[in-house]
Formats: structure tokens, C-alpha cells, sequence
């Protein structure tokens, strides 16, 4: 009956009421019934919504026994490639982010989502992307600023080479097999990571994960 009662409240976000209607807000985030429907079956899913979830992500990491996360959100990336350190220094105002263990960079190019994963513990920098595309050149980026992050912000030069940069190869995760997924793929890279699980779904899974995201989204509780 539990099961029951999420299908219809997930079918009724999608099919009641009007676009424009108020279904959460957290994480300075107002997300409306339009936003929801981009995670009907090939839907594509916006800022709001990817924005929305890697929210819950750092929420749930503050729990015991997780890994604690920071996630940037979709704005940042583009913004950095445009105007280096300085353009985005303020935008971690009162954060050191080096505190966490994981930062996540979901980064949108033009009409695809992939994600970069900082893991501070391992002194990792990897890039996932559900196309297969190699980013080596956006690590090279990402650790340029926390080069620059570190030395203003805490006056601590971080060796460039002791860190390992790597593009995730098609054989090392799940590749989406449409044109519409990418979104999804990059909340559930993030959801395994940041708790520290091995990447194991397919995109067989698609269709559930978008339809457990709308009641995590709504009831603002990840399953």
C-alpha cells in the first residue's frame, strides 16, 4: 500500500494542477510542477532539478557515517571556465571547502550533463560523463581553482602533482542509451559517490530512479 500511495502521488505531481504550482522549497530552491515533469519518461532535467537534489546529497551528508559533501551547483563551472579563480571567488564565501571529504561539480555543456568528483581524501580528480566523452581538460580546470582556492583562502599551496586526474573510461560506468538520460545519471553518479558505494545501476534503471526522484524532491528526504 506504501508503494501504492508514492506511485500516485508521483503520477499526481506529473498530471494535476497547474505548471507554475510550488511542489518543495529548500536550499534557497522553489520548485514548481513544470520543473517536476522534466523527469517524465526522456524528460530533460533543468538546473532547478539537479540543483534541487544535489541539495538533498549534502543534507543526507551531514549524517553519521557519511562522507562529507559540497556540491557547487550547475552555474559554477561555466561561469569558472569563463573568468578563471577570480570570478567565482566569492561564491564560497564563508566555506572552506577543503573541510569536506567529496565536491561534486555537476557541469552543464551546452545540452548535456556530466559530473567532476573531487575526492580531497584521495586526491582525486574524475570526471563522469554517461557519453564517454574524456574531460581531462575541465580536471585540469577544476584543479587550477583549488590551487588558487587554497592559497587564498588558506594559504596553503596544494602540490599539483600528487594528484591524479582521470576521465572515466565507458568500461568503468553505466553509458546512458539515449539522448535524454544524462541528467539522471549524473544525480545517481552523485547519489553512489557520496556514499562511498561502487557505481552498479544501468541505464535499465532510469525510469524508477526518475520517478523516486519526484517523491525525494517533493517530500525533501532521500530514499
Amino acid at each position: 500500500p506504501l508503494f501504492q500511495a508514492m506511485e500516485s502521488e508521483i503520477s499526481a505531481a506529473f498530471d494535476s494542477g497547474e505548471p507554475e504550482d510550488v511542489l518543495s522549497r529548500a536550499f534557497k530552491l522553489a520548485v514548481t510542477r513544470e520543473d517536476i515533469c522534466t523527469l517524465q519518461p526522456l524528460g530533460w532535467l533543468n538546473d532547478r532539478i539537479m540543483n534541487f537534489y544535489m541539495g538533498l546529497l549534502v543534507e543526507r551528508s551531514k549524517k553519521e557515517g557519511y562522507p562529507a559533501v559540497y556540491a557547487f551547483n550547475t552555474f559554477f563551472y561555466s561561469k569558472l571556465s569563463s573568468t578563471s579563480h577570480k570570478g567565482v571567488k566569492k561564491w564560497t564565501k564563508g566555506v572552506d571547502i577543503f573541510e569536506h571529504d567529496v565536491i561534486l561539480v555537476p557541469i552543464h555543456l551546452r545540452i548535456h550533463w556530466t559530473l567532476l568528483v573531487v575526492d580531497l581524501r584521495e586526491k582525486t580528480i574524475k570526471y563522469f560523463d554517461s557519453l564517454g566523452q574524456k574531460g581531462d581538460h575541465i580536471c585540469k580546470t577544476v584543479l587550477k581553482y583549488l590551487e588558487e582556492e587554497s592559497k587564498e583562502k588558506r594559504n596553503i599551496e596544494l602540490t599539483a602533482s600528487e594528484w591524479t586526474l582521470h576521465s572515466m573510461g565507458t568500461e568503468e560506468i553505466p553509458q546512458q542509451n539515449n539522448g535524454s538520460d544524462c541528467g539522471v545519471f549524473v544525480c545517481k553518479f552523485a547519489d553512489f559517490i557520496s556514499r562511498d558505494k561502487p557505481i552498479v545501476f544501468t541505464p535499465e534503471h532510469m525510469p524508477y530512479f526518475r520517478r523516486k526522484m519526484v517523491w525525494e524532491i517533493i517530500h525533501q528526504q532521500l530514499l
